[in-house]
């Protein structure tokens, strides 16, 4: 079975919802225009997948000012059946390199360079 190489360059492993997650983990005050510009996805779209993540738990909104302030809850389950044993945290720790975090409460992270 073969692939051709133009269909074989459009995939990646992560979704556009856990891009999300991982830049807003990254800086959790980070602007919405700034997740889109970096993931490469309309402003629109990331409003959207925090929505989504919202509603799942994943993250928590606060509004400071004029600024919102988010906070990830390491301990939710993945969402795909295959995965539901492990907890998103374990993602994140993969991806920002995550020595200090506990299991038990909620993220707030350091910025880490890209």
């Amino acid at each position: 079975m073969s692939t051709s190489p133009e269909r074989g360059a459009q995939w990646t492993f992560l979704t556009n919802h856990a891009r999300v997650l991982l830049w807003i983990a990254d800086d959790p005050e980070i602007r919405l225009r700034d997740v889109a510009a970096g993931i490469g996805i309309t402003e629109r779209a990331v409003q959207l997948i925090v929505a989504d993540l919202e509603a799942a738990g994943y993250l928590t909104r606060t509004r400071v000012g004029r600024r919102n302030h988010y906070t990830v809850d390491p301990t939710v389950a993945l969402r795909h059946p295959s995965e539901a044993d492990h907890p998103v945290g374990d993602l994140l720790a993969a991806f920002l390199h995550r020595e200090d975090t506990s299991d038990a409460e909620p993220v707030e992270a350091e910025p880490v360079t890209r």
